[in-house]
């Protein structure tokens, strides 16, 4: 994918044009809902013999697959061809996901030919569910016995709205900590588990030598909210409140953890990696030895592990006050509703041999994603990945505390605008509860325009 997908949270609004949202929400499905935790133990009235293949059937599936990974979507398909002769898929890369997004929308507006699968940004937001471009899954897991209950949980609600299962899991990340192994055993350094540790950490972590920086405890991407909202998300701060319609961003913690950040950055034993070239210009001073550690997509271990001259650390995120979470990030497949049944039938088990335990093994491994199934974990291939592999046990051990971001429609425009506003109090000095307080006030028009 792209990059490795660095996890930049697409820009949906395009979603939510007139030409979309005159559409019925309920063209979003066809059948019944199903809870999140539907599994193999779902029971319901679905013939299974309405979701059979019955005669040749193509389907297009739109994909972000890159040539560097080719490899693992060519060995899928061949193995999906021999288990189902009578099914053709025809792969189509698209680019980003942005790409997808953009041509999804219009297809659907326009009514024109929609893909029988595509791959999506995760999670699955208020747009996607409202435009009505998702098939609801639900009838089919009831109908075939399906065991969603094997993914983790949050994955499982990032792949939802509404009560409704809309898409499933398929190349999955999430934020971790990239650290210098080699420093942290020299110098004695512990990687912080809670918030509140960051302090005396950053100040063992960042070398600082007449008032130069030397080495950065940490550079956190300014570029995406992803990477750094955990930090609140974990500390009770709801970026968009319950009632959809506010922000929490000017409550006093939430102002606190921004002073807090702040004051890492201007102190100089962190770094706000904001503009131009910065995800590659991170990525470089941690390769140099010139930052300890690096928050960054769980996708780029490999990356980080073939450049860097020292072992590679990886941690799971800190935690807060009201918890140890993480978010999800990367890649979900889904089935759009607007085709003939038997492209869809066709479409499901295309899926369903995807993000199965083998397939969804050998492609995530082999990529940097991390595998979806808990089954996984506990087979011997899986035991002999983290022989090999012993840091992606911080994600195997978490994955029920991996959860999706929010799924509020408008949450890609209001992310962008705290993420500049929080970058331009730290890069340009400006005070940070007024400059946060200016960017709510315009969050909140947002939120309740909608």
């Amino acid at each position: 994918m792209k990059g490795r997908q660095i996890m930049k949270k697409t820009k949906l609004a395009a979603i939510v044009l007139a030409s979309v949202m005159v559409m019925s929400c309920a063209t979003a499905c066809s059948g019944g809902s199903t809870g999140t935790g539907s599994s193999s133990s779902a029971t319901g009235s679905e013939d299974a013999s309405k979701y059979e293949v019955t005669k040749p059937t193509t389907v297009e599936w739109w994909h972000t697959t890159e040539k560097e990974d080719q490899q693992y979507l060519d060995n899928a398909l061949k193995g999906f061809s021999e288990k189902y002769p009578n099914i053709t898929v025809k792969p189509v890369y698209l680019g980003s996901y942005s790409d997808i997004n953009e041509k999804l929308v219009a297809a659907q507006a326009a009514g024109t030919t929609l893909p029988g699968l595509s791959v999506v940004v995760t999670p699955i937001d208020g747009s996607y569910a409202q435009s009505g471009i998702c098939e609801d899954l639900g009838p089919y897991v009831k109908a075939t016995k399906y065991d969603t209950s094997d993914f983790g949980e949050g994955l499982i609600k990032a792949s939802s709205y509404g009560g409704k299962l809309l898409s499933m899991p398929f190349l999955t990340s999430t934020q971790v900590m990239f650290y210098n192994k080699d420093i942290a055993t020299a110098e004695g350094i512990k990687i912080p588990e809670k918030f509140d540790q960051m302090d005396e950490f950053l100040s063992k972590a960042a070398k600082i030598s007449n008032g130069k920086t030397t080495r950065y405890g940490l550079i956190i991407p300014g570029w995406d909210t992803w990477y750094y909202e955990f930090l609140f998300m974990d500390n009770g701060v709801k970026v968009v409140n319950a009632d959809q319609k506010t922000t929490d961003l000017t409550s006093s913690k939430a102002l606190s953890i921004a002073n807090k950040i702040k004051g890492w950055c201007t102190s100089g034993k962190a770094s706000l990696g904001y503009g131009t070239g910065a995800s590659a210009n991170m990525r470089q001073k941690f390769i140099s030895g010139q930052t300890f550690a690096v928050y960054h997509t769980s996708s780029l271990a490999s990356l980080y592990k073939s450049q860097c001259k020292f072992n590679v650390g990886m941690a799971f995120v800190p935690g807060g006050s009201t918890g140890r979470n993480a978010e999800s990030g990367g890649a979900v497949l889904i089935i759009p509703s607007k085709n003939s049944q038997d492209v869809k039938n066709a479409a499901w088990k295309l899926m369903t041999y995807l993000t199965d335990k083998k397939t969804n093994f050998e492609w995530s491994t082999g990529t940097g994603y991390f595998p979806t199934r808990k089954s996984v974990y506990k087979s011997e291939e899986g035991k002999q990945y983290l022989a090999k592999n012993p840091e992606f046990s911080i994600i195997f051990n978490n994955l029920d505390h991996i959860m999706p971001c929010n799924q509020n429609k408008n949450y890609p425009k209001l992310a962008t605008l705290w993420g500049d506003s929080f970058a331009k109090s730290i890069i340009e000095g400006t005070d940070m509860n007024t400059t946060m307080k200016e960017a709510a006030k315009q969050i909140n028009e947002l939120l309740q325009d909608q």
